[in-house]
């Protein structure tokens, strides 16, 4: 079988069952596996498929530019952050992360909600300028373009200060082997900081990054109290998500 013959396997492989097994893959093909993890690392290094421990999964979309993600499952976007308000109690401290579901969150809060906003995202805190009940605080630091927030030694400082009812965490990968995952080890380290601060976590996961993974590790399913998501409740993916973690259905 020629190169090209075997990636184009292996992405079908990837779309058919959202991940590639290695060892599987290797005997479907009659290869050696040395083979297979060489195809996989040519893939990965293009951005087709994330590699992990025996294999491949998806890679998030949600790894593009800031700009581009606007552009990335925008309607689930809107339905997760209309689930996700549901979440915070009148009078409640919120961590807001950034991203762009949770810019979506920010305009989703309804004008008659009286609550208290924690964000390390300038554009987080410039979308609630005008929110007539919301005191927002901005944690500083360096600014972290790719995801526009800020990051850093100054900002763990700063986030180590305060306590929230709430944190609504962004990730770019949800799976129900690899976890909540990001793109950058930094901003991993800055979300862990984030969801120690607050009394409950909650995943807003818009469909796009389910059973997606990225290289980051954030936190386990264990210190979530549930995932926010569009995502078909009846999917495997959803289905095995659900036996280690509350799913909050987002749906219109």
């Amino acid at each position: 079988m020629l190169a090209s013959e075997r990636r184009e396997h292996l992405l079908e492989t990837l779309r058919r069952d959202g991940k590639i097994v290695a060892k599987a893959a290797a005997a479907e093909l009659g290869l050696s596996e040395d083979s297979i993890r060489r195809d996989l690392r040519d893939l990965a290094a293009e951005g087709l498929c994330q590699r992990v421990y025996g294999g491949a999964l998806p890679v998030s979309p949600a790894v593009v530019d800031y700009a581009s993600r606007h552009q990335v499952g925008t309607v689930g976007k809107r339905l997760v952050a209309a689930a996700a308000v549901q979440l915070i109690s009148p009078g409640a401290t919120v961590i807001l992360d950034g991203g762009t579901t949770a810019l979506a969150v920010a305009s989703a809060l309804p004008p008659t909600l009286r609550c208290t906003v924690i964000t390390h995202s300038p554009t987080v805190a410039a979308a609630l300028v005008e929110h007539p009940g919301v005191e927002v605080f901005i944690l500083g630091g360096r600014l972290f373009k790719h995801s526009a927030v800020a990051s850093g030694a100054a900002t763990v400082e700063a986030a180590q200060r305060i306590s929230a009812d709430v944190f609504l965490l962004g990730v770019t990968g949800i799976h129900p082997e690899t976890g909540l995952t990001t793109g950058d080890g930094d901003e991993a380290a800055m979300k862990r900081v984030l969801a120690g601060r607050a009394a409950e976590t909650y995943v807003l996961g818009s469909s796009e990054k389910i059973g997606a993974a990225s290289p980051y590790r954030v936190i386990g399913f264990g210190d979530v109290a549930g995932i926010v998501t569009d995502a078909d409740p009846g999917s495997d993916v959803v289905r095995r998500l659900g036996e280690q973690v509350r799913i909050v259905e987002a749906h219109a």
